[in-house]
C-alpha cells in the first residue's frame, strides 16, 4: 500500500508580501530570498541612501528658506517678466519626492529586518535616479542664483538644532533593533566589527553633537534684552500693495515702529516710492501707458505717475495668498491706491512720530536729475516737516554735504563695515541682511552703541533667534505675524540644555545596550 504524504501547507505572510512586492515586486513566496544582497542591489541601496539624505537636506532648505519666498519669486519676475509663485511647484514635487524616497527607505530597512534580500524593482530605480538628478539639478540651480540662501541652513539651526539632535538619536536608536539584529545572525566576524563600529561610531557622533550647537536662546532668561522693534518693510505687503500710503498705515496699526521703502526719482524731480526698475508689476501702465511699459520708471514724471493704480494688481495676483482674509472695504481701499510720493510716507510717519528708512535709487546717467539726485530727495525731505531725527539716512554719496546740510539725520549705512570705521565716518545706524552678521558680530555692534537693524524677517523662529541675538530692530514684511510674538519661541538655561542632553545620550545608550543583550539572548535561547 503507497502512503500519501500530506501536501505542506504554507501560512499567509501578507505583510511581508507586501513589503518584497512593493519594494520589488515579489510577491509570491517562490519569489523571496534570504541569500545576501548581491552588490550591484548593494550599490542601488547606497544610491537610495545618498538620495534620502540628499533631499532630506533639500526639503529642510525649503521649509527654512519659507522666511524668504516672496524674495525668490521676485528673482524669477526678473528672470522672466511674469509674476508667479514659483514656489509652490518646488514644495510640492519636493514633498512628493521626499515622501517617495523615504518610503523606499523603510520597506528597505524592514526588507534587513526580516532577513530578506534587497531586489529594488526596475521602476523603482528609475523613479530614484529622477529624484536625484532633479534634486542635484536644484541644488545647482539655487547655487547659481540665490547663493546665500543657504546661509538660512546654519542659521535655523540656531532654532531646530537641540530638538532636530534629540530627533537624530531617537532615529539611530532605534535603528538599534535592526543593527543587533544584523550582528547577532551574522556568521563573518569582521561583518561583525565593521558593522558595530559603523554604528557605534554614529552614536558616539550624534552623543557630541550638542558640544557643537551654538544656539543665542540657549541663555538666562533673566539676561534677555527688550524686544526689536519691528520697521514695516515696503509697510505690510502681505496685507496691501507694497510701497502704497495704505500698506504703510496697516504696518503701523500693526504696531510697527518704523517703516522702509524704495525710493526712485521721476524726471520732474519728485522722489517716489519704487521697489522695481519698471511699472509694469506693481502698477496699470500697460493699460494707461503701453508704449512705456518697459521703460525705467524714473523717466516717468509725477503727473504720469499719479494717472497709475498701484493697487489691483494685489488683488488680481495675490502675491502672499492674503487677499481672502480681506474685508470688502480692504479690497476697495487697496483697488483706489495710486503711486505713493517719499514725501506722503514723511508726512505720515511724522504723524506717527515713526522711524523711516528708504534706499534711494539713483537715476540713469542720461536721466535728468542724475546729478541733483540727492538735493531733490533732501528737499522732499525739509517740505515734508518730519523730524530729521525720524529718518534714516542710506546713501554714501555726499554723505558729508548731506550731514552739513540735516545734520540731525540718522546717518546709515548699508554696508557692513567694522564699529570702529562706522564711528569716524560718524554713523550710527546699520542696515544689513539677516545673514549678513553673526550673534556675536550682532553682539559687538550693540556693545559698540551701533543699532542694527536686520532685513527681511518675516518668521518667529527668525526673529526670536535674533532677540537672543540682542539686535535692536528688524525689518519685516510680516509685522502682523511678528505682533503676535511678544517673548522668544524658546528659551532654556544653559544647565537646562545639559540635564536635557545628558538625559538623552543616557537613555539612549541604555536602549541600545538593551536592545543588543537582548537580541543575544534571544538568539542563545
Amino acid at each position: 500500500m503507497v502512503k500519501h504524504q500530506p501536501l505542506q501547507v504554507y501560512e499567509r505572510q501578507l505583510c511581508l508580501s507586501c513589503i518584497t512586492g512593493i519594494y520589488g515586486c515579489r510577491w509570491k513566496r517562490y519569489q523571496r530570498s534570504h541569500d545576501d544582497t548581491t552588490k550591484w542591489e548593494l550599490l542601488w541601496s547606497l544610491i537610495l541612501l545618498f538620495t534620502f539624505s540628499l533631499l532630506l537636506v533639500w526639503f529642510y532648505f525649503w521649509w527654512e528658506a519659507r522666511n524668504d519666498y516672496n524674495e525668490f519669486n521676485w528673482f524669477l519676475y526678473n528672470r522672466s517678466g511674469e509674476w508667479s509663485d514659483g514656489t509652490v511647484p518646488i514644495l510640492a514635487t519636493t514633498a512628493a519626492g521626499f515622501t517617495y524616497i523615504a518610503f523606499l527607505m523603510v520597506l528597505a530597512l524592514c526588507h534587513i529586518a526580516l532577513g530578506q534580500q534587497l531586489n529594488l524593482h526596475w521602476l523603482h530605480k528609475i523613479g530614484v535616479t529622477a529624484a536625484l538628478l532633479t534634486t542635484i539639478i536644484g541644488v545647482i540651480s539655487i547655487n547659481q542664483t540665490w547663493g546665500h540662501e543657504w546661509d538660512v541652513i546654519p542659521i535655523s539651526l540656531q532654532a531646530t538644532g537641540p530638538f532636530l539632535h534629540i530627533g537624530a538619536l531617537a532615529a539611530v536608536t532605534a535603528l538599534s533593533w535592526i543593527v543587533a539584529r544584523q550582528v547577532v545572525h551574522a556568521e563573518k566576524t569582521k561583518f561583525q566589527v565593521v558593522v558595530m563600529l559603523l554604528y557605534f561610531s554614529v552614536l558616539l557622533g550624534l552623543y557630541l553633537v550638542p558640544l557643537y550647537i551654538n544656539s543665542p536662546c540657549i541663555m538666562d532668561p533673566n539676561t534677555l534684552k527688550p524686544r526689536p522693534n519691528v520697521i514695516g518693510h515696503q509697510g505690510a505687503p502681505m496685507l496691501a500693495p507694497e510701497n502704497t500710503l495704505w500698506s504703510f498705515q496697516r504696518a503701523l496699526q500693526m504696531n510697527a515702529t518704523g517703516l522702509e521703502a524704495d525710493v526712485a526719482i521721476s524726471v520732474d524731480g519728485v522722489p517716489f516710492l519704487m521697489h522695481d526698475h519698471t511699472l509694469q508689476r506693481t502698477t496699470d501702465v500697460k493699460k494707461i501707458f503701453p508704449d512705456r511699459q518697459m521703460d525705467d520708471a524714473s523717466f516717468f514724471n509725477w503727473t504720469d505717475l499719479q494717472q497709475l493704480n498701484a493697487g489691483q494688481w494685489f488683488l488680481k495676483d495675490d502675491p502672499f495668498w492674503t487677499v481672502n482674509t480681506l474685508s470688502p472695504r480692504e479690497k476697495d481701499l487697496i483697488a483706489n491706491q495710486s503711486v505713493c510720493s517719499l514725501e506722503q510716507l514723511l508726512k505720515l510717519a511724522s504723524y506717527h512720530n515713526s522711524t523711516v528708512v528708504f534706499r534711494l535709487r539713483r537715476p540713469p546717467l542720461e536721466h535728468p536729475r542724475y546729478h541733483s539726485w540727492i538735493n531733490d530727495t533732501l528737499q522732499a525731505v525739509q517740505r515734508s516737516g518730519v523730524p530729521q531725527s525720524l529718518v534714516m539716512w542710506t546713501p554714501d554719496e555726499h554723505r558729508a554735504q548731506v550731514r552739513q546740510l540735516a545734520p540731525a539725520l540718522i546717518q546709515t549705512s548699508v554696508d557692513k563695515l567694522s564699529p570702529e570705521s562706522l564711528e569716524k565716518s560718524g554713523i550710527s545706524r546699520l542696515l544689513l541682511r539677516y545673514n549678513q552678521a553673526s550673534t556675536q558680530e550682532i553682539r559687538n555692534f550693540t556693545h559698540s552703541n551701533i543699532s542694527l537693524t536686520l532685513y527681511t524677517v518675516n518668521e518667529p523662529w527668525l526673529y526670536s533667534v535674533l532677540w537672543c541675538s540682542e539686535v535692536s530692530s528688524v525689518s519685516s514684511e510680516a509685522p502682523q505675524i511678528l505682533k503676535k510674538v511678544p517673548y522668544p519661541i524658546w528659551l532654556m538655561r544653559l544647565d537646562e540644555y545639559y540635564l536635557m542632553w545628558i538625559s538623552a545620550d543616557i537613555i539612549s545608550f541604555a536602549v541600545v545596550i538593551g536592545i543588543f543583550i537582548f537580541q543575544n539572548y534571544h538568539i542563545i535561547r
